[in-house]
């Protein structure tokens, strides 16, 4: 197939998968007004494949003269980190904050998969992961990745007799010659009900009572017994929203996957009761994933620094000292997100012949976004005013018979029309949703979980400094 174009892509939907959304059977997930929404912000990865100006971020040519999408090649060296990083910058900015998710969060699976296999040493392992990388290789396959499952009670172990029942994570329950079957659930999977494939890994550490546990895999979306049920999702704008015409709305949604005794062929079997790589197998994938989400923020901290400083113009108060020093705690926000990201790729580890982002610098990006998120949004919010909430909407503006009230009070500076404040304070309620607030606080990992992964990562080097010290102080052991 080659490199898919974004019609071959909601072609290729057309699959007979299982989705539910509201508590209706979705028949064609391309006809749902929600979900059309989700796929073709998902399309946008595919168009940008085939615009000339994005051709050598978005495709890397083989040896063999093969075009495949750059998401799907081994990363070797930083520079091959760095351009992945670009284009998932330039696919967001493209999106207009919204990211496409078709390949980039796959790779970071496939990376982990292929880094995974290489530390187990068994043969058929490394050759299954190899394999499934020439298939989406070839066939640009858009991936979900599973990773959170629905866990039950938290401080119990996936294979604890305490737990209501057994499935809260999902598992092997049964094998045979041709493969195995798995039960369970995962949570909060980003586009699953419109991409192609689903990638499942583990998401915790395991022991050996947990081995049924310790299992990854790969499977097409509409394989038998998979059922996805979607949250609902924004279909276009709202009352308070003007229309504009070349920006559509972009937006995804999540899923409950339930997996009720699905068959899984060993060759797309990655992990099967190994469980001591359970973790090693999270570890990788957050290595990529939270590099991934470093990147994507970029954009939208452009964003928001570039909101909350038309809004301080429009309301006349950019020369404001105070205004001012916001300001600039945005740049120093949006510069620090920006310069960790890159530095991550340019100061690269690897890991199984794969460049991987530095750990530890990937994890103080992801940690330095998240955690600094809410007060970001508080001064977008400050220098936006009440408006941002109590402002009258597009069908206000239209009636003739107040139109002009608005038109006149509503009004900013000298040359900033009512029009240009609404607009402005519409794009500012979408990009700061309460659904991107969440997200930005849970997706990729806990901040007490890339606080972990920086103290574990610098770990081996708290002893260099202290010896450092010590001689500098004439201690002697």
């Amino acid at each position: 197939m080659g490199l898919m174009t974004a019609q071959e892509y909601r072609e290729s939907l057309k699959d007979g998968r299982i989705v539910y959304m509201g508590g209706e059977k979705i028949e064609d997930v391309n006809r749902h007004p929600m979900l059309k929404v989700c796929i073709e912000t998902a399309a946008l990865d595919y168009e940008m494949t085939h615009m000339p100006e994005y051709r050598d971020l978005a495709v890397v040519t083989l040896d063999s003269g093969e075009a495949i999408s750059r998401y799907y090649h081994q990363p070797v060296n930083g520079d091959d980190l760095l351009k992945r990083h670009e284009l998932m910058v330039e696919a967001t900015r493209f999106g207009g904050g919204a990211i496409p998710f078709t390949h980039d969060i796959a790779s970071d699976t496939l990376n982990a998969i292929n880094i995974t296999a290489s530390l187990m040493g068994k043969p058929e392992y490394a050759e299954r992961a190899e394999n499934y990388r020439r298939h989406l290789q070839k066939t640009d396959f858009s991936v979900a990745v599973a990773v959170t499952d629905v866990k039950g009670d938290r401080t119990l172990r996936p294979s604890s007799p305490k737990q209501a029942h057994p499935d809260y994570y999902v598992r092997v329950v049964d094998k045979n010659k041709d493969g195995i079957i798995v039960r369970g659930a995962k949570a909060h999977i980003t586009a699953a009900a419109y991409f192609n494939e689903i990638i499942v890994i583990p998401s915790r550490n395991m022991n050996e009572e947990d081995a049924d546990y310790a299992v990854a895999f790969a499977i097409p979306v509409n394989t038998k017994n998979l059922t996805q049920v979607c949250h609902p999702t924004k279909t276009g704008f709202g009352p308070y929203d003007f229309p504009v015409d070349e920006r559509p709305v972009r937006w995804h949604t999540d899923s409950l996957i339930i997996f009720d005794d699905v068959f899984v062929p060993w060759e797309r079997v990655f992990l099967c009761g190994q469980w001591q790589f359970a973790m090693p197998l999270v570890y990788n994938f957050a290595y990529f994933h939270r590099h991934t989400a470093a990147s994507y923020r970029v954009p939208i901290s452009e964003m928001m620094l570039g909101m909350a400083w038309a809004m301080a113009e429009y309301n006349g108060i950019d020369r404001v000292s105070h205004v001012r020093e916001k300001i600039t705690d945005l740049v120093i926000y949006l510069n620090m997100l920006k310069s960790l990201s890159r530095a991550a790729c340019v100061d690269y580890v690897t890991h199984g012949g794969f460049a991987t982002p530095n750990p530890v610098i990937t994890n103080m990006a992801k940690y330095h976004f998240a955690s600094n998120y809410h007060d970001c949004v508080k001064i977008v919010q400050d220098m936006a005013g009440g408006l941002l909430s109590t402002a009258p909407t597009f069908k206000d503006f239209q009636n003739p018979e107040i139109s002009e009230h608005i038109k006149k009070y509503l009004g900013g500076k000298a040359g900033i029309t009512a029009e240009m404040r609404l607009r402005m304070l519409q794009l500012i309620r979408r990009i700061l949703d309460p659904e991107i607030e969440v997200l930005a606080v849970h997706g990729e990992g806990s901040f007490e979980a890339q606080r972990m992964t920086i103290f574990a990562e610098a770990y081996p080097e708290l002893d260099t400094y202290k010896k450092y010290v010590e001689r500098e102080a004439g201690i002697k052991r």
